[in-house]
């Protein structure tokens, strides 16, 4: 049976990290002297009353979670955070349907990017900052964050992790979870601080600079400006943020052992890392001899708007430089399939992530092999390291579930009216946690407004499978889980 009071304990504990961030963000809004003040000061009395109340019911529990109650507070405190963190914008007043609210903040904390705000810029810095902040928390994961800060408040960590981590190979740079999480945050923020300090260096001010940094580290793509990177106007800003990007849709733990141990080859040896990488060279250059055949853009122009395109589709972040729905409808099928690929595991990207299409290519060709050779025993290696037949049917049944959800909600959205290419990449979108969509109706560089209550629902509740890898949130409804054996 399912032991609530750790259930009650663990997001008792959570909702006080986010009553911290909320009084963050009361300091941002405090400090530019704005109306939101009062909506993050009375969010903040709130979040901190009910977290009360949950540790309260949840006093007496232990401090270990079985496999069964590590999924179910995973998929929890996704949703709590999300409900709570709709309180600022809510009483502010700056988004008063709760649906748009809730959409709004479960894009945030997925690292979606989506938005159902029309124009961003009246929204004051305290939202503004939020809007960010929920993305960059969201990045890594929001138990992961807590395991990082406070392991003692979260029992089960391995458990934990499993539920909430991304990509089929599980790996830590330390025997202990809390040290390894530790480490993976110290790079996370690393990438951040270089981020914002480029950004200031080459134009942006510090607001900007901040709040950009932790969505294109996230690779969430939420921005202070309705026009995005693009406002900028600044071909360098433009090649920072793709950079930076690109190395966020790294795996963390690679990223680390290759520059701390100053072996920056050893990526290129990693067949994941070469799969992301030739992926974006190859994207990049179909699309950019599309922009100067098609479109006649110059060289360099071309080459810019192409390579941060596939870059913020491949690893799920959603900023643009461009309106990618005026391109040749061509660039739209590259961009969908960079939209389902996203970039590593153990990264900040979203998406099916590179080592599955690793594998599965592995696979196929096992399969020629074996049709020619059929007593043959064929071992699949990702990196040096077997990948088990129990791995390999996950793989596969990963695939089947995310195509079949694929399909489902593509032709439910189609039966609310939305039209076809819509809503296609928008089902792609929420499953991938990458923000833009592409269109006729609703293009790259719109927001998502438009889109019937019903719709924004399922896109949430996608958002969230999405975000915690389809298989996580799913099992809470099957039988079996509710089961007492």
């Amino acid at each position: 049976m399912i032991n609530w009071k750790i259930i009650y304990k663990v997001l008792g504990s959570l909702l006080f990290i986010e009553a911290l961030l909320l009084f963050c963000c009361s300091l941002m809004a405090f400090f530019y002297e704005e109306d939101d003040f009062l909506a993050f000061a009375i969010s903040l009395v709130v979040t901190v009353f009910f977290g009360f109340m949950l540790r309260l019911v949840g006093r007496e529990a232990d401090n270990n979670l079985s496999r069964r109650e590590a999924y179910l507070v995973v998929t929890l405190s996704w949703i709590i955070f999300s409900l709570f963190g709709t309180l600022p914008f809510l009483i502010s007043g700056y988004i008063s349907d709760f649906t748009d609210a809730y959409f709004e903040t479960m894009s945030g904390f997925t690292t979606t990017g989506a938005t159902i705000l029309d124009d961003v810029e009246i929204l004051p810095h305290g939202l503004l900052f939020w809007r960010s902040l929920t993305q960059w928390i969201g990045g890594l994961g929001i138990v992961f964050f807590t395991i990082a800060l406070l392991p003692s408040m979260v029992g089960g960590s391995v458990k934990v992790f499993a539920a909430e981590a991304t990509g089929p190979i599980k790996s830590k740079l330390h025997p202990r979870l809390s040290v390894s999480a530790k480490w993976i945050w110290l790079v996370y923020l690393v990438l951040t601080i270089a981020c914002a300090g480029s950004y200031i260096l080459f134009g942006m001010d510090w607001f900007d600079g901040i709040n950009y940094a932790m969505t294109s580290t996230a690779t969430g793509g939420f921005s202070t400006h309705n026009s995005s990177t693009e406002f900028f106007n600044s071909p360098a800003l433009e090649y920072i943020c793709t950079l930076f990007c690109f190395l966020s849709g790294i795996n963390f733990m690679l990223l680390y052992f290759s520059v701390t141990k100053l072996k920056i080859g050893s990526l290129f040896k990693n067949p994941e890392f070469k799969f992301y990488l030739l992926c974006i060279a190859g994207f990049t250059a179909f699309i950019m001899a599309e922009l100067i055949i098609r479109k006649d853009y110059d060289m360099e122009h071309a080459f810019r708007s192409g390579v941060f395109q596939v870059v913020s589709f491949i690893t799920t972040t959603g900023l643009f430089n461009d309106d990618a729905g005026r391109w040749p409808h061509v660039t739209w099928v590259i961009l969908a399939a960079c939209m389902f690929f996203g970039g590593c595991s153990g990264s900040t990207a979203g998406g099916l992530k590179a080592v599955r299409g690793v594998m599965l290519l592995k696979t196929v060709k096992n399969e020629f092999r074996q049709m020619l050779h059929p007593n043959a025993v064929l071992p699949m290696k990702i990196n040096g390291t077997n990948v088990s037949q129990q791995k390999r049917v996950t793989l596969l049944a990963y695939l089947t579930s995310y195509l079949a959800l694929f399909l489902v909600i593509s032709f439910t959205m189609i039966a609310v009216g939305i039209d076809n290419t819509n809503a296609i990449t928008i089902t792609l979108s929420c499953l991938g946690n990458v923000g833009p969509t592409l269109g006729l109706e609703i293009g790259p560089t719109m927001s998502w407004s438009m889109l019937p209550a019903a719709a924004k629902w399922m896109c949430s509740a996608m958002m969230l499978i999405g975000r915690l890898e389809i298989f996580t949130v799913l099992v809470i409804f099957t039988p079996q889980f509710w089961n007492k054996n």
